[in-house]
Formats: structure tokens, C-alpha cells, sequence
């Protein structure tokens, strides 16, 4: 396979690749615009993802259709000059064909960007053709083979989203099996939250990162690493988090005598600290 990509050097990506090695796992703060990823980068992530929830709502515009495709790689190619390794949720591709999505791929790495997340679930419920998902797959790997591809199936998620039956493990088990026979460097299974067969699920893959998305109530950082697993998504919590925040430090202050006020405004960055996140853009040069 050649690289046809002009990116950065590809010493950005190993980094990358070797945070899913580590004695722990890679947590995966997701942003969802400039500022978000900046004060990230600043608290000390070494990576960050994107939420496609977090930039498509804060647009305006819904999840998963791809009407988010042009804001998501504007964000890519601001974000990608932070000190940070960045992947970027490009949702089922912002193509139709392969090649239109192994085109976005190398457009993101040309930008800095070190991975993509790419899932199978459609904006009706349902999942993309087994084939057709694993020819994105191969797409992309062969435009750009540095690139790290997380592979992302839905069977658990529109299940948990549409109130429907959870899959077989036979279901979930055949996707995974496919995209790694065709290249995805990690598995993403979002709304897998059963520890058996969390655990089972890392130990099968081996080699292969298996990346789960963090489920309040449910999971712990320490004990998603007991299980196995490798990388651990925030999705679009801390977006859905800043979202609660505000509006129950608006509600607070015009209803100061209202049960449980507290001064949710203590502790905040100040004007100047929020207004120096531009700072860290200025002049940035992902290589």
C-alpha cells in the first residue's frame, strides 16, 4: 500500500498508537469546538477526539446524517494545530462511495489529524451492508495506511437509542471479525456495557484495541482497564455536561432561593483565561 497523502511526518501517529499500549488506558476527552479542545489540551490530554453529537447540536444541525460534514473538518483543521494528537468522528464517512470517504480521511491527515472513527449505523435505524463497511475500511487504509481507523459498530447502540432488542453476540461478532480482516486498526462497540462481555471482547480481539464508550452509573475508568479494554470514549458527555452547567448556572442566579442553589459560578475560568484559549491557535503548526 503507498501513503498518497502530503501530511505531517508520521512520527505524530506512532504516539498515537502506542497510547493504546500503554500500561493504562488511552481516556479519550472528546471536544466539540475550538475552545472545548484547547482547555483539553491545556488541562494535560495528550489526545483528544471530537464528539459528532457535541459539533452537529452546537450547529444547529443533527447527529449522524453527515449535515455536520463541513463544520466537522473546519474543526479537524483548527484543532489539529493544539500540542495534541486529535481523531476526529467522521461519522458513517461524509461519502457515499469509499473513495469519497478514503478522499475525507486524507484530507484530515493532510491537517494533522491522526485518526478517524467511523461507524456503520444509519441516520434510519439501520446498519450499512457488511461489504460496503468493510470497502470503507480498505478505502481508506489503503489512501492512507498511517491513519489510525476505529472501527465502529452499532449493533448495541441503535438497540439502546430505539428501546430495541440488544443483538446476538453472533450479530456484533461477525462485523468485528470483518473489520478487522479489513484493516480497522481498533473496535469501537458503543452501549456494550455488559462486563462479561466486555472482557470477553478485548480478550478475543488481542492484539487489536478494543475502545469503549464511558456509561456513567455503569463504568469506571479503573474498571474498564481490569477488563481489558484499551481506549475509553467520553462521547458527547462532557458536551452534554457544559450543556447542564450553564443552563443551571442561568437558572441559579435569577432563582437564587430555589431548593439546592448553590454558587455554581465558583471556581470558573475568568474572562482573560477564556479569552487566551485563542491563544494557543495562534501560529500553530501541527508538524
Amino acid at each position: 500500500m503507498t501513503d498518497t497523502s502530503d501530511g505531517p511526518a508520521p512520527d505524530r501517529h506512532t504516539p498515537f498508537r502506542r497510547l493504546h499500549d500503554g500500561d493504562r488506558p488511552l481516556l479519550l476527552p472528546n471536544a466539540w469546538d475550538h475552545a472545548s479542545a484547547a482547555a483539553l489540551v491545556r488541562r494535560g490530554f495528550p489526545a483528544i477526539g471530537t464528539t459528532s453529537l457535541g459539533v452537529a447540536a452546537a450547529a444547529g444541525l443533527p447527529d449522524a446524517t453527515g449535515a455536520a460534514r463541513d463544520g466537522t473538518l473546519a474543526l479537524a483543521r483548527g484543532i489539529a494545530r493544539l500540542p495534541a494528537l486529535v481523531t476526529v468522528d467522521i461519522e458513517g464517512g461524509f461519502g457515499d462511495r469509499p473513495e469519497e470517504v478514503a478522499a475525507v480521511a486524507a484530507e484530515l491527515d493532510r491537517a494533522g489529524v491522526v485518526g478517524v472513527n467511523i461507524e456503520d449505523g444509519r441516520p434510519d435505524g439501520t446498519l450499512a451492508p457488511l461489504a460496503r463497511q468493510c470497502a470503507v475500511i480498505e478505502a481508506v487504509k489503503e489512501r492512507v495506511p498511517r491513519l489510525f481507523v476505529n472501527a465502529r459498530t452499532d449493533t448495541h447502540w441503535l438497540a439502546a437509542i430505539g428501546g430495541g432488542t440488544p443483538p446476538s453476540p453472533a450479530t456484533t461478532a461477525e462485523r468485528i471479525e470483518a473489520y478487522v480482516r479489513a484493516g480497522a486498526d481498533g473496535i469501537f462497540v458503543p452501549a456494550l456495557i455488559d462486563e462479561q462481555n466486555i472482557g470477553a471482547l478485548a480478550a478475543d480481539l488481542g492484539e487489536t484495541p478494543l475502545n469503549i464508550l464511558l456509561t456513567p452509573g455503569r463504568h469506571t475508568y479503573e474498571r474498564l482497564a481490569e477488563l481489558g479494554v484499551r481506549r475509553i470514549s467520553c462521547g458527547s458527555l462532557l458536551f452534554r455536561a457544559a450543556l447542564d452547567h450553564a443552563v443551571e448556572l442561568a437558572w441559579s442566579i435569577a432563582h437564587p432561593d430555589a431548593p439546592g442553589h448553590a454558587d455554581q459560578a465558583a471556581g470558573l475560568p475568568g474572562y482573560t483565561e477564556a479569552q487566551s484559549l485563542a491563544d494557543d491557535f495562534t501560529g500553530a503548526d501541527p508538524t
